[in-house]
């Protein structure tokens, strides 16, 4: 079958609800190639075998390579519209997308990302991970909804992502080129993404590498046209409250702006070498990816009067993330019995950042803003080691009875090494003025480096577990599951802090040490053990109806928090660390009930599935913040339930003409009381049951429209998609100073020339160039807030990307 044709098979098929869940063997990824080739039942892997899709008791969704490729859907940040059931929020390349799955989270927005969240499990293949890797060369990107850890060494308590790449194939030598170019409005530049594919045999039939390997330039949208010319001693509100930017002439001796700073430069590389001999395959891979940018994808809302795409930092917050994985993935069929998967690997991420920290120390009251040309910046390296391995055993032997057994290990480090800066402080702190202001406090300091705080924190989490499933079928329409899991985890944290601009930090941190002294670091652990079930029952009506129902339960880890433990008796001058109370948090834990149908009608030109469920939440794991210094932490508290519908079609109206789409309902809230867990620019706020939890939308979804026409050997696709996302409250029952951010629609639309070898097309996304509001850091209590004149910046809301238009193109061999 031609490249054209299978092309088009892909994109008339369904929203290929019928992902695969695990990584499938050699032999089934054949099985199934063929199957979805010739138009027969699609092969799904969801139980750890090949079954077909209506066999298949279990809520997962995918987007197959055919679908990424046409709706550009370059990374986990364009996923969340096209997936029912999770809620992605963008917010630009300085950090991973924050992820929710039906609704569980109660953490504030941010306008940033998140680069962890151990909610819900990520995989590249078989391999745990929480990289947001490019999706080149990727077959299909999976979506599991719901607990998970029966069947998967991670244990997950909101559901699993998985991205399965393409294999190294030894039968033949095949690659691919692709490239766009784009304009970005709102922007001075140009984007750009280039990508290859290469698959190279070395003995055939036995041994290939295959590598895919990008680069992704965005020019960026939002500028920072109030950037201190000279830190510490410009003067970054040269104005007053009523006018805070000043004159002209003030701005322009104050201020240094820069253009499009949350550009994006993404270099990724994956690299696999891979075995396939009769029942046995083996994956050795290696990716690499880094990504810089030097600013947040998010403005400051016209606090001192700065424009629609503008931010009003005093310093530009560039962001280095380099991640790597090392893995070995190995599955071998043991006889007529079972197929044994053993995967091991190592994976490293490690971000260096800088932050405009002006508006925290603002908010921490200090007077530092009693210094004329006060601005503040924080350097911060962040480095997170994991090491993995799972080994499973999959029954093979037939019967009515099936089932699976496996064993999983992880050991997680961190490390963080931060230091706040106040350029051109200790200077003022120790002349006659400072010191009169300060009371002699920083007499005498010179520190050059402006280092005024510098803290440390190392963490290791190790998690063991065996889980298992079970399955019997008393007639051959019929399943019934049952399976556990059994769980340990151990935490521990080290951590110190000083400040080398107090008489007290200067003892022992003269200029230029930063090394803080053994009687200011403290320790902390943690652990906890527990067991988690899950029962399952399905019934296939005829070979194109089927039902199921399960009732699971999942759980999260708990762990230490990674702040500095306090001293005590605590020490005068700033303290930024965590009381004893304060260190630990423990797990959260899922029950989750859920009934599902899924039918193929009219000759299966219509494929649906329909969803519903009820999820109860305890001990949920709450953001909350240290009572010295505010800093964010994790903490147990309150009960909370969602609820909900996930529903997908797609039809095949004519040969030509297809139309799908997904739409999820959401009703996720507070079952209890939570006093006092808000923080505020005047105290705390209390959350009452009832209370809507953030960061998810209640409504959401997405409709697409394909046409094909056929021109000669060759196609014309036309397509257009439209995607709704419902209001997201920024905090729960946006209390605190909480807001609900408003829904919003974006259109994108293409049209695609494709011939047996290469394809072109015109794009535009977001094509009514809709001003969209995606996450808010801080709160509205905050926003404008006057501190001894000082006007506050710190409150943020990230935004969309505006409409891009442009042009890319495909070849293969």
């Amino acid at each position: 079958m031609s490249y054209r044709a299978k092309l088009k098979l892909a994109l008339l098929s369904a929203t290929i609800i019928s992902g695969a869940v695990a990584a499938m063997p050699a032999m089934a990824q054949t099985a199934a190639a063929a199957a979805e080739a010739e138009g027969d039942m699609i092969v799904v892997t969801g139980t750890r075998r090949s079954t077909t899709l209506m066999e298949t008791p279990i809520n997962i969704s995918a987007i197959g390579a055919a679908e990424l490729a046409s709706e550009r859907l370059d990374d986990v940040r364009d996923l969340g519209a096209f997936t029912p059931g999770i809620t992605v929020t963008d917010t630009g390349p300085r950090g991973a997308a924050t992820i929710v799955m039906r609704g569980l989270s109660a953490d504030d927005s941010g306008a940033s990302g998140a680069n962890y969240d151990n909610a819900i499990g990520t995989y590249l293949g078989e391999i745990p991970l929480y990289l947001d890797f490019k999706f080149i060369d990727i077959e299909r990107v999976e979506t599991l909804l719901g607990p998970q850890g029966t069947l998967y060494g991670l244990g997950t308590l909101a559901g699993a992502i998985r991205y399965i790449p393409n294999r190294p194939d030894p039968t033949r030598f095949s690659g691919e080129v692709h490239g766009r170019a784009y304009d970005v409005a709102h922007s001075k530049g140009v984007g750009y993404v280039g990508d290859a594919t290469l698959n190279i045999p070395i003995i055939k039939d036995v041994l290939a590498f295959r590598t895919a390997t990008g680069y992704y330039y965005d020019p960026g949208f939002i500028d920072y046209p109030f950037l201190v010319a000279q830190p510490g001693v410009s003067i970054a509100q040269p104005g007053g409250v009523d006018n805070p930017l000043g004159t002209q002439a003030q701005q322009d001796a104050n201020f240094a702006g820069r253009k499009d700073l949350n550009f994006e430069k993404t270099f990724t590389t994956r690299n696999q070498l891979g075995i396939s001999v009769p029942d046995f395959n083996a994956y050795l891979t290696y990716a690499y990816q880094k990504t810089r940018t030097a600013g947040r994808q998010a403005t400051t809302a016209g606090v001192v009067g700065e424009g629609k795409y503008e931010a009003a930092g005093r310093y530009a917050e560039p962001s280095t993330r380099r991640s790597q994985l090392i893995s070995l993935e190995m599955e071998a069929q043991l006889g007529d019995v079972a197929q044994a998967v053993w995967a091991s690997a190592f994976t490293k991420t490690k971000n260096n950042t800088v932050g405009d920290v002006t508006d925290l120390l603002l908010d921490l009251d200090y007077d530092y803003e009693l210094f004329p040309a006060f601005a503040g910046y924080t350097t911060g390296i962040n480095t997170r080691k994991q090491f993995n391995q799972e080994i499973r055993l999959v029954s093979t032997h037939g019967g009515p009875f099936s089932w699976v057994v496996g064993g999983f290990y992880n050991s997680m480090k961190f490390r963080s090494d931060s230091v706040e800066r106040l350029p051109g402080f200790a200077e003022f702190a120790a002349s006659p003025i400072g010191s009169a202001i300060y009371g002699g406090f920083y007499d005498g300091l010179v520190r050059p480096d402006g280092a005024e705080y510098v803290s440390f924190t190392r963490s290791k989490t190790e998690e063991q577990a065996v889980f298992g499933e079970l399955s019997f079928k008393p007639i051959p329409q019929w399943q019934i599951t049952a399976g556990g899991r059994y769980f340990r985890y151990d935490t521990s944290i080290t951590g110190g802090s000083d400040t080398p601009m107090t008489r007290s930090g200067r003892r022992r941190m003269p200029y230029p040490s930063l090394t803080i002294d053994p009687s200011r670091v403290r320790s902390g652990q943690a652990g906890d053990d527990g067991f988690v079930w899950k029962f399952n029952t399905s019934f296939n009506f005829t070979p194109d109806l089927m039902a199921y129902a399960t009732y699971s339960k999942g759980y999260r880890i708990g762990g230490v928090n990674r702040v500095v433990p306090c001293i005590q008796p605590l020490p005068a001058g700033q303290n930024l660390c965590a009381l004893p109370n304060e260190l630990t948090f423990g797990p959260d834990k899922v029950k989750n009930l859920e009934l599902g149908m899924r039918a193929q009608l009219f000759d299966r030109r219509l494929s649906t599935s329909i969803s519903v469920f009820q999820i109860k939440w305890d001990g949920i794991q709450l953001a909350s913040q240290t009572v010295n210094g505010a800093i964010g932490i994790t903490a147990n508290g309150g009960k909370a339930k969602s609820q909900g519908v996930d529903f997908t079609f797609n039809a095949r109206i004519t040969d030509q003409f297809t139309v799908r789409g997904n739409y999820s309902y959401l009703d996720a809230k507070l079952t209890e009381d939570v006093p006092g867990l808000l923080s505020t620019a005047t105290g705390s706020a209390d959350l009452f049951s009832g209370d809507r939890l953030p960061g998810s939308a209640k409504n959401s979804g997405a409709a697409s429209a394909v046409y094909t026409m056929p021109m000669g050997d060759n196609d014309l696709r036309l397509s257009w998609t439209a995607t709704y996302t419902g209001g997201i409250l920024t905090r729960p029952g946006a209390r605190g100073g909480g807001e609900r951010l408003p829904s919003y629609v974006m259109h994108r639309a293409s049209a695609t020339y494709s011939t047996d070898v290469w394809e072109i097309s015109l794009f535009a996304n977001n094509i009514f160039d809709k001003y969209a509001l995606t996450g808010v850091s801080n709160d509205l209590t905050r926003y404008g807030q006057v501190n001894d004149g000082i006007i506050y910046r710190g409150y943020a809301q990230s935004v969309a990307q505006p409409r891009t238009m442009g042009v890319e193109g495909r070849v293969k061999f």
